[in-house]
C-alpha cells in the first residue's frame, strides 16, 4: 500500500509542475540579440527569450565564422554566458 502511494505521489509531482516554456523575442530584443551574435562572429539560428524572469537569450544553430554550428546563451544586458559547439 505504501508503494502505491508513493508511486502516485511522484508521478503526480512530476506531472503537477509547471512546464517552463521559451518565448519570442521582442523586436528591440531581436535586434540587440543579433547585434550581440553578430560581434562574436555567428549569424542565422533560432532566437528564444526563457519566460521564467531569468532575462536570459538562447540562440540555437547560430553559424560563427570558424564554419561550426553553436549554442549561444546572453544574459539580460547581451553578454555572453555560455557558448557549445553542436
Amino acid at each position: 500500500m505504501k508503494r502505491s502511494l508513493l508511486a502516485a505521489a511522484a508521478a503526480f509531482a512530476m506531472f503537477a509542475t509547471p512546464a517552463i516554456a521559451d518565448g519570442k523575442l521582442s523586436e528591440d530584443e531581436a535586434k540587440a540579440a543579433t547585434a550581440a551574435a553578430a560581434a562574436w562572429g555567428c549569424e542565422g539560428g533560432t532566437w528564444e527569450k526563457e519566460t521564467e524572469a531569468s532575462g536570459i537569450f538562447e540562440l540555437d544553430d547560430a553559424k560563427c565564422k570558424d564554419g561550426g554550428k553553436y549554442d549561444l546563451k546572453f544574459d539580460k544586458d547581451y553578454k555572453l554566458m555560455n557558448m557549445t559547439r553542436d
